[in-house]
């Protein structure tokens, strides 16, 4: 871990994305920016870069450096479904609830049919319904990919068993798999997999793979395993002004990422903070954990005088978003062990 304690204490869990970035990513960024370089994509640190991702997936892969989540899985998903297709993913994934209607823009108007599903994964009664629901009816949208959320937007992991039951229900339909990554990384650390098993070895055609939120600065990438897509994606990215000048920059970033497990050691660093965090919530009177902790996502119920004396003495976090004294936690690279044990010295007070 590159990171080390100090006696300041982090007082922001609102989300993974607060945290600055890797000095080992700031360096690679730093050199990239010395002499010159091909653009769009035509560098050599775009070259090194494509070779780790093969290299990681264990496969020829096809890698497209982006700006942020968003455009990467807009970008997958509209070049995996037609206009008058549906995109079969759970009811609270982001890709539904936050990004003002991205995906349904770029694909030109594609649905979005959000299922239910404990701990935000898709429940596969749900979706063997969903998936023949009015085939070939041409008044309705027909379902076209199945949208999996790698860790969820509670934190939760699908397990391997999981990934392969959904991905054998979607091929079975002929349908699509796109899988967002934004915590792909945590999920990996969480699981012990690798990240071939985890994608196109379950059936994933296309992966929204994040790097931001854990350690990068301003890269993602859309990993793409059916590597007949990348024309089309190639094509769609020039178009939503995600074909970078100097990709070089993004392209280094990403490239350190992949260097030396460094990615793997953020994410395993941030999933134990949360652990620790929810370790210590567990025996707290007045703390009510809602998920079982498996990446770095914690939600929990305070009660509410104590959620405005944490935020009064300046700890942030998200709260009032959901049910009534709900409150979500998250930890990143950066989060320190004098970090967390703060946090709960203060929850520890307000709940005895």
């Amino acid at each position: 871990m590159t990171n080390t304690a100090s006696t300041a204490v982090q007082r922001i869990f609102t989300s993974d994305n607060t945290a600055g970035a890797a000095p080992e990513i700031v360096e690679a960024v730093t050199a990239a920016a010395t002499g010159q370089d091909l653009p769009y994509g035509a560098d050599r640190h775009t070259a090194s870069a494509r070779a780790r991702f093969a290299e990681l997936f264990e496969r020829d892969v096809d890698v497209l450096p982006v700006t942020g989540g968003t455009a990467a899985n807009a970008l997958s998903l509209a070049a995996l479904t037609l206009p008058w297709g549906s995109v079969l993913c759970h009811r609270d994934s982001h890709i539904d609830t936050d990004e003002c209607g991205a995906p349904e823009f770029f694909t030109g108007g594609a649905k979005l049919v959000g299922l239910p599903g404990a701990d935000a994964k898709i429940d596969p009664g749900q979706l063997r319904a969903a998936v023949g629901r009015r085939g070939g009816d041409v008044h309705s949208v027909q379902p076209s990919v199945i949208s999996i959320t790698q860790a969820t937007e509670t934190g939760a992991v699908y397990t391997l068993e999981e990934i392969r039951a959904l991905g054998h229900l979607g091929r079975d339909a002929n349908l699509r798999i796109h899988m967002d990554g934004a915590r792909f990384a945590n999920a990996v650390a969480a699981l012990g997999c690798t990240p071939a098993e985890l994608t196109w070895r379950a059936g994933v055609d296309v992966l929204s793979f994040g790097a931001a939120k854990n350690g990068a600065m301003t890269a993602d990438a859309v990993v793409v395993f059916d590597r007949a897509l990348t024309a089309e994606l190639s094509f769609r990215a020039k178009r939503a002004g995600q074909l970078t000048a100097k990709m070089r920059f993004q392209s280094a970033q990403l490239d350190a990422y992949l260097t030396d497990g460094l990615w793997l050691r953020n994410a395993a660093h941030a999933n134990t903070m949360a652990a620790r965090l929810g370790t210590g919530f567990a025996a707290m009177p007045g703390v009510e954990l809602l998920h079982a902790v498996e990446a770095n996502i914690l939600f929990c119920r305070l009660p509410q005088p104590v959620i405005d004396r944490l935020s009064a003495q300046g700890f942030v976090f998200y709260h009032g978003r959901w049910e009534p004294g709900v409150c979500r936690f998250v930890t990143s690279f950066t989060t320190t062990e004098h970090d967390v044990d703060a946090l709960l010295a203060a929850v520890r007070r307000l709940t005895i």
